[in-house]
């Protein structure tokens, strides 16, 4: 009998893992996040792992809470051999946890012990590590705790944001997850424990974090932005309007904290704690993201102008 698999998921990141367990095991049910209102209309729309399981013929379960009885009864009815969770946003209860016989497996997005938490790849660029990955493990109680069955390590490049460092992860988790579980079933794989004493922790951002403080060097500020994009989005305050703030880069010299030195054709360099910021790519308020130097012109820009880090 083909092993029965439940994925649970919700956001982008976890489809390709939904699409390789079914096409590798017996994909029963996948249970997601209920569908929110999202875009500026507030438009209800599923998640995309509800929209990818559809589209595969998969049964969907909805669950605003997973630790109920009949959430767990649900369950039971597809009898899971094994349970997969990536990016579902929510902790399992003991209960679920000993519900398949070989166990929950969770895709994380970072070489754990390292970032555990909500948002490991942001922690990654923000920390300037050069190097990430993905870990599949073999979920426990705690967060993000559980023995590790394999990782694959994944470098990061100088313009990484959070969103391309999140396409690279999304292929290779879903195949080291699949691996883990082939492994699983035909005993070629000792799970080996995490060193705790190492952990680091990654709380989930809110939009506030994409404050930039022109106090901090020009090199924080530039992994700011490339951790923020393409959510929160880092921003500054000009005139008492926030401006997002897409592309930027660290270079040298020195200015004031804030104050523009210089507007070029490559963008508005900015001075910092240390360091220039060069702003390359910028969002007013009700317009669209467009290069720095154009949005200098438009604005009529000068130089010794400031940008404020709040308002």
């Amino acid at each position: 009998m083909s092993l029965r698999v439940v994925f649970m998921g919700s956001p982008e990141f976890a489809v390709s893992t939904l699409r390789a367990l079914h096409n590798a095991f017996n994909l029963v049910g996948v249970v997601t996040q209920p569908e929110k209102g999202r875009g500026r209309g507030r438009k209800t729309l599923p998640t995309p792992v509800k929209s990818a399981a559809i589209d595969l013929g998969v049964p969907v379960l909805e669950a605003t809470r997973i630790d109920t009885s009949d959430f767990l009864a649900a369950l039971r009815q597809w009898e899971p051999d094994v349970i997969v969770v990536a990016a579902f946003g929510k902790i399992l209860p003991p209960d679920v946890l000993r519900l398949p016989p070989l166990g929950c497996v969770n895709l994380h997005a970072s070489l754990l012990p390292r970032h555990r938490g909500a948002s490991p790849i942001s922690a990654a660029i923000l920390s300037g590590d050069k190097v990430t990955g993905v870990c599949a493990i073999l979920m426990d109680a705690g967060m993000d705790t559980g023995d590790i069955l394999l990782a694959k390590e994944i470098p990061i490049c100088e313009e990484d944001t959070a969103g391309s460092l999140h396409d690279k992860m999304m292929e290779p988790g879903a195949l080291l997850v699949v691996e883990s579980i082939a492994r699983i079933l035909d005993k070629t794989i000792q799970p080996k424990p995490q060193q705790h004493d190492r952990a680091t922790y990654a709380r989930p951002l809110a939009k506030e974090d994409g404050q930039l403080d022109w106090n901090r060097d020009a090199a924080h500020l530039s992994r700011v932005v490339r951790a923020m994009n393409p959510w929160p989005v880092a921003f500054c305050m000009l005139d008492r309007e926030r401006l997002k703030i897409w592309r930027a880069g660290a270079r040298g010299g020195s200015g004031e904290p804030g104050a523009v030195i210089a507007i070029e054709h490559e963008g508005i360099a900015v001075g910092t704690g240390s360091g220039l910021l060069l702003l390359k790519e910028v969002q007013a308020p009700g317009k669209k993201r467009m290069p720095a130097s154009e949005f200098a012109r438009g604005r009529r820009l000068r130089i010794g102008q400031r940008f404020h880090g709040q308002g």
